[in-house]
């Protein structure tokens, strides 16, 4: 059997109203250049990516500022009403491209800040694996199981959970095309909405694994964020030099 390729989708289709901004977050400025071309960068890094396909608002004159998708391997097509949706036109639009045994790394185009080294280590700790993976990182916090129903004296604990046994998923997500194609095809059939690609792997029967990654890998979500994404960008420039 020949090798398998490797593919990447970066949905981009949203609006990112948490972020609280007429313009989407992917055109916002980290330093002298859009979180767009910073993720769409570190992506193309990676010299075993085939192609990266980008579901978003192709009509947007946004995107004719980011110099990443004149790179062969970056294609613009268009987006679906939600991330899931987005996904599956990404994946489709391999369907002549890609074989069962492909795998498909799905990444936020809301994290700039992840690194080749995570994601090198994502692809190789996966390899001969029969499902695929995520990157993920241990919870740090307290976490409090809370009433579904706020009282009148606000949100009442129910319990303090165990948070060794939790783990706090980013992206990239890494999963078989075959198999990835038939889970988010049979959970929305199922009029299931897939809060990522491991979910949509676990609601068919499959066990995605865990590949630990580096707490910086953040998701751009408020402006504040974007802050914190130079700061990040920063130090690893440091790292690199040190």
């Amino acid at each position: 059997m020949s090798a398998p390729n490797y593919w990447v989708i970066v949905p981009a289709a949203g609006t990112g109203q948490r972020f609280g901004a007429e313009l989407a977050k992917q055109f916002h400025c980290i330093g002298d250049r859009l979180v767009a071309d910073h993720t769409l960068g570190r992506l193309l890094k990676i010299p075993k990516v085939k192609k990266i396909l980008v579901p978003c608002d192709i009509s947007s004159e946004c995107w004719t500022k980011v110099s990443a998708i004149e790179d062969s391997r970056v294609e613009l097509i268009a987006g679906g009403t939600e991330r899931v949706h987005s996904v599956l036109k990404g994946l489709q639009a391999l369907s002549n491209l890609a074989a069962s045994e492909d795998w498909v790394l799905v990444h936020d185009m809301a994290r700039p800040c992840v690194t080749s080294a995570d994601i090198n280590k994502l692809i190789n700790q996966l390899d001969g694996h029969l499902v695929g993976g995520i990157l993920a990182t241990p919870i740090s916090d307290t976490l409090k199981k809370i009433q579904a129903e706020k009282t009148t004296s606000g949100i009442a604990i129910q319990q303090t959970l165990d948070r060794s046994d939790y783990r706090g998923a980013q992206t990239p997500q890494m999963f078989r095309y075959g198999l990835l194609v038939r889970a988010l095809e049979t959970m929305l059939q199922a009029q299931q909405m897939p809060t990522d690609e491991a979910s949509a792997i676990e609601f068919i029967g499959e066990q995605a694994m865990i590949v630990e990654g580096r707490r910086d890998n953040i998701k751009i979500t408020h402006r504040e964020d974007l802050i914190i994404a130079q700061a990040i960008m920063g130090y690893q420039e440091t790292e690199q030099c040190a």
